[in-house]
């Protein structure tokens, strides 16, 4: 028998990472955008949101590895199967880029990467105003192709749930689809 949907520790991350990924696109632009008292709380939820991203996107693709993922349906023509697959390449190249340059950025700068009161983490790289002049744009390039794709990704999970309703929305929602049925004409 064909596997329809991911299991269910798949699902679970997914949309787990799919609110904190989102929240924080959306911290990340009040952050950089404020200089008001919400700067300092907003930097503060940054950084340890974007190290448990980074160890969930981890866990994701460890989770990807043991369990695959169902097939796409026979209705998504090969190329829209190779841009999907691309997608994701994309996706999960910019989830684990984006908190490592994030990490490295502060890391340039003298900055340490706490997580609550004691938990410091190590520097990724050596202190270096050079290297900060680089990671921190770059930083800034990969949450911009982040942001882009994932709304390439809700935009394309809407198409199929709504419109299409294919099965590949429920793959992950782990509920059956309600796949559209042909029409037939009884005239």
């Amino acid at each position: 028998m064909t596997k329809t949907t991911f299991h269910p520790a798949q699902r679970w991350v997914h949309w787990f990472m799919a609110v904190a990924i989102i929240s924080m696109l959306f911290i990340g632009v009040g952050m950089v955008s404020t200089i008001s008292d919400w700067h300092g709380t907003l930097v503060n939820l940054h950084k340890p949101l974007g190290i448990a991203i980074l160890l969930l996107v981890v866990l994701r693709l460890g989770l990807r590895w043991r369990y695959g993922a169902p097939p796409l349906p026979a209705s998504v023509s090969t190329v829209q199967q190779r841009v999907a697959q691309l997608s994701h390449l994309l996706l999960y190249v910019c989830m684990l880029l984006q908190p490592l340059l994030g990490w490295s950025m502060l890391s340039a700068a003298g900055y340490p990467v706490t997580l609550g009161d004691s938990l410091v983490l190590p520097p990724l790289v050596p202190e270096s105003n050079t290297l900060y002049a680089v990671l921190r744009p770059l930083h800034q390039y990969v949450a911009f192709a982040l942001f882009a794709l994932v709304l390439m990704h809700i935009a394309a999970a809407l198409l199929h749930g709504l419109v299409l309703r294919d099965g590949v929305f429920s793959s992950m929602t782990g509920r059956p689809s309600r796949r559209k049925k042909p029409h037939v004409d009884t005239e």
